[in-house]
């Protein structure tokens, strides 16, 4: 039968009801369960740089840096107070007792009448106060804001740098400690095989059973080896989903072009002094030269601008008639005053704002010297890792020379040892030549992309780095 209302919600069943609550917390689960997230080097940076707390943090400190310059701009307006009062006292004055306020004048005189009995009194005020200049001391105090803006942003650049340095550094470790990981892997098949060859010929006594001992070891080895390998290869994924905000998360990479040599061994040559461990440090000694500033032009003194509107109600009796509105309670007698004011530093100050003068200089000495071996930490750092890079670079040319000759020992070994022309000690050897091969070369090429990753770092731009990912993949030395 059809509703006759076009607008009824229709009845749904508790079951279906049930799934339509229940289908996001079960699709978020599954979103959980999906497997580990693959992820580029590109793509970890990325991520860390968003999602890492001690991103975050600087990036608020930078925030409030950012308001600390629209306060010290907002010290160039005027001031503009007010305050109204009502009270009930004894009489013991003419306009009678007030609580104190920084803006009304205060009024004395002869007392009148009974002290013992009360009366309701008033007042208001508002105060106007304009500082037209200053000798610059706003000035110097919206610059010391800046630096600290500037500092601030520093502070991001820099934090921004380690921690991508971090998690690029922990990325490339990943990648040769998987790589490492397969090189045991393939050593273990191997033995699998030769173990089971070698039981056949000692089960038809074509070898002595201490042969088949020799090969249990051995496999034991290989499993043992595969074991660390495995270790390490997760103790690094472990630490580097924590470098990127993501601790607890399983990991996949995708090394793409890292598994082969770079396209080009070198990267721009960026000076030291554009370096942002460099530009931190620079931030902080003109943070500390704009705080002197700000101490040279407090010892001069302040011109303001003032003027004040106030008014009374008393409902304290004179010459038989009462004060103001309402009994008192509302002002009924006004007045206003006009004028200059300078204030004058205390010359008793002066001894200890000279000692704060040479605290600042001393500061930023000690600063300026903290630069000076800043820009020599760093470009020691960037020689170093042109050297490294160099080692690599030839290690690599190296590595499948050796692969290549540990491959054709290992076949030989094992072709001898099963025309009985050698022992089983030969074979040990020419497996663990080959297995150490394997590794050396799949690891020599990740290592001369983390020697370019330790240049770019050192230089203090991961850019030119990343671009170079892109680059298409290509084998050979």
């Amino acid at each position: 039968m059809r509703s006759n209302c076009g607008f009824c919600i229709p009845r749904v069943p508790a079951v279906a009801l049930f799934l339509v609550v229940l289908m996001p917390a079960l699709s978020a689960a599954q979103a959980n369960n999906s497997g580990p997230r693959a992820l580029t080097l590109e793509d970890a940076v990325s991520y860390a740089l968003q999602h890492y707390p001690a991103v975050r943090a600087s990036l608020e400190e930078l925030h409030a840096a950012h308001a600390g310059m629209s306060l010290a701009r907002a010290q160039y307006l005027p001031a503009l107070s007010g305050v109204y009062q009502d009270s009930r006292a004894t009489q013991n004055q003419v306009p009678g007792i007030w609580l104190g306020t920084p803006l009304t004048p205060t009024v004395e005189g002869p007392t009148g009448g009974s002290s013992g009995q009360s009366y309701w009194g008033s007042q208001t005020a508002a105060l106007f106060s304009w500082e037209p200049f200053d000798f610059g001391l706003r000035g110097s105090m919206a610059g010391q804001a800046k630096s600290a803006e500037v500092k601030s942003a520093a502070d991001v650049t820099r934090t921004r740098l380690d921690v991508a340095t971090g998690v690029g550094n922990y990325y490339l470790m990943s990648v040769a400690a998987e790589l490492a990981t397969k090189a045991a892997q393939a050593n273990l098949n191997r033995w699998q095989v030769f173990d089971q060859s070698v039981r056949t010929l000692v089960d038809n006594q074509l070898r002595p059973g201490v042969d088949a001992s020799r090969a249990d070891a051995q496999l034991a080895l290989a499993k043992t080896q595969l074991y660390q390998a495995q270790q390490v290869e997760q103790s690094y994924l472990a630490t580097l989903a924590a470098l990127m905000g993501m601790a607890g998360a399983e990991i996949r990479l995708i090394p793409g072009v890292l598994v082969s040599l770079p396209s080009s061994d070198s990267l721009p040559n960026l000076a030291p002094a554009e370096n942002p461990i460099a530009r931190q440090q620079m931030a902080t000694v003109q943070q500390i030269q704009a705080q002197e500033k700000v101490l040279t032009k407090t010892d001069y003194p302040r011109l303001f601008l003032q003027g004040e509107g106030f008014a009374r109600g008393s409902e304290v009796p004179a010459n038989g008639s009462y004060i103001g509105n309402w009994n008192g309670l509302a002002p009924g007698r006004g007045n206003w005053v006009a004028g200059i004011t300078v204030l004058f530093p205390n010359v008793f100050d002066l001894k200890g704002l000279s000692a704060q003068k040479q605290m600042a200089k001393a500061h930023e000495n000690s600063q300026r010297a903290l630069y000076d071996k800043t820009i020599q930490d760093l470009t020691g750092q960037a020689q170093a890792a042109l050297a490294a890079l160099k080692s690599a670079k030839l290690v690599a040319e190296q590595t499948p020379v050796e692969l290549a000759a540990a491959r054709q020992s290992e076949s030989q070994s094992r072709a001898r040892y099963e025309a009985s022309l050698t022992t089983m000690v030969e074979v040990a050897d020419a497996e663990g030549l080959l297995a150490r091969a394997e590794s050396d070369d799949a690891i020599a090429r990740v290592n001369v992309w983390r020697s370019l990753f330790g240049l770019a770092s050192a230089q203090g731009d991961l850019q030119p780095f990343l671009e170079m990912l892109k680059a298409p993949i290509h084998d050979g030395p």
